[in-house]
C-alpha cells in the first residue's frame, strides 16, 4: 500500500493539488470540444490517450517498475475500460451542449457516488446525502428543463444523456480512485490508464478512427495528452492524501473554469438557468460532504 491519509495532516495541501487537478482536466474539456467537433469524438479520444499514454510512459518507464499484478492490476484495468467509456460520452456530449451546460450537468456524479459507496465500501447512506440527492435532482431538472420545454434549435436531449450517463459512470470513477491512489503511484496510474484506454479504443481503429488533419489538430491532442496526465497525476496525489469526502467538493470549481473557457473560446453565453440549476447541485453536494463527516 503506498499510504493511508494521516487525520493530523492539514488538508490544504491535498484540496489545493485536487483543485489543480480540476483545472488542468477543464481545460482539457476546452480543447477536447474543439478536437471532438473538428475530427469526431471517438478520434478526438483515441488521440488524446494516445497521446496521454506516451506522455505517460516518459515519465513511468526510465524507473523500471515492476508490472502491476493481482488486485492492483484488476483496478488498473477496471478504471482504464471505464475512462475509455466514459469519456466518449462526455466528449461527445461537448459537441452537443455547451460547456458550461454539459460540466453542470456532471456535477450529479458526487452524490450518485455517495449512494454507489455503500454496495462498494459499505457506507450507509446518511441522511444528508438524500437530501444532497433531492438538491442534485432538481439542479438537473432545472438545467435541463431549458432544452426539454423550450427545445432550441442548439440544444441536444441526447448531448443531455450522454452527460448524464457519463456522470453515472465518473461517481464510479471517484470511487475508484480513491482505491487505486491507495495502493499504485501516480505515475503508475496515468501510465496504465493511458495505454488500457488506447487499447480500448483501438479497436475502433479499422472503421472509427481518422489521423489528426493538420499540424493544429496534432498540437491538440498532444495538449489534451499532456493535460489529462497532468490532471490525473495530481488527482492521484491528492487522493492519496485525503478521503474522497473531504475532496469531492472541490469538483465543483470545474463549473467556474467551464463557464470561463467556454465564453472565452467558444462564445457560449451562460444561462441563468444554467447557473441556477448548478447552485442547487453544489449546495446538494455541500450537504452531502459535511454531513458525511458527521
Amino acid at each position: 500500500m503506498i499510504g493511508a491519509p494521516d487525520n493530523s495532516e492539514s488538508l490544504l495541501v491535498p484540496v489545493l493539488l485536487a483543485s489543480a487537478g480540476v483545472l488542468f482536466f477543464c481545460m482539457l474539456d476546452a480543447v477536447m470540444k474543439a478536437q471532438a467537433l473538428a475530427m469526431g469524438a471517438y478520434s478526438a479520444t483515441f488521440w488524446r490517450a494516445a497521446m496521454g499514454a506516451v506522455f505517460a510512459s516518459a515519465l513511468y518507464l526510465p524507473n523500471r517498475p515492476q508490472l502491476a499484478t493481482g488486485r492492483v492490476l484488476r483496478l488498473h484495468i477496471t478504471r482504464g475500460v471505464l475512462t475509455a467509456s466514459m469519456m466518449l460520452f462526455l466528449f461527445w456530449s461537448l459537441t452537443q451542449l455547451p460547456l458550461a451546460q454539459a460540466v453542470g450537468l456532471s456535477f450529479v456524479a458526487p452524490i450518485i457516488a455517495l449512494y454507489l459507496a455503500a454496495p462498494m465500501l459499505g457506507e450507509q447512506i446518511t441522511r444528508g446525502a438524500k437530501i444532497a440527492a433531492v438538491l442534485g435532482f432538481g439542479g438537473v431538472v432545472i438545467i435541463a428543463g431549458e432544452d426539454m420545454f423550450q427545445m432550441r434549435d442548439d440544444s441536444s436531449l441526447l448531448g443531455i444523456a450522454a452527460v448524464l450517463i457519463f456522470a453515472v459512470m465518473y461517481a464510479l470513477n471517484i470511487i475508484l480512485q480513491r482505491k487505486q491512489a491507495l495502493v499504485a503511484r501516480p505515475t503508475e496510474i496515468a501510465c496504465y490508464q493511458n495505454v488500457i484506454m488506447t487499447c480500448i479504443l483501438a479497436l475502433g481503429a479499422p472503421f472509427a478512427i481518422t489521423l489528426p488533419a493538420d499540424v493544429v489538430q496534432w498540437t491538440a491532442a498532444s495538449a489534451a495528452g499532456v493535460l489529462a496526465v497532468i490532471s490525473l497525476i495530481l488527482l492521484s496525489i491528492a487522493y492519496s492524501k485525503a478521503e474522497a469526502q473531504a475532496l469531492v467538493s472541490v469538483e465543483y470549481t470545474a463549473f467556474i473554469w467551464a463557464a470561463l473557457f467556454g465564453w472565452l473560446f467558444f462564445a457560449e453565453p451562460v444561462s441563468a438557468g444554467t447557473i441556477l440549476g448548478t447552485a442547487f447541485i453544489i449546495t446538494g453536494c455541500i450537504v452531502s460532504t459535511r454531513k458525511a463527516k458527521a
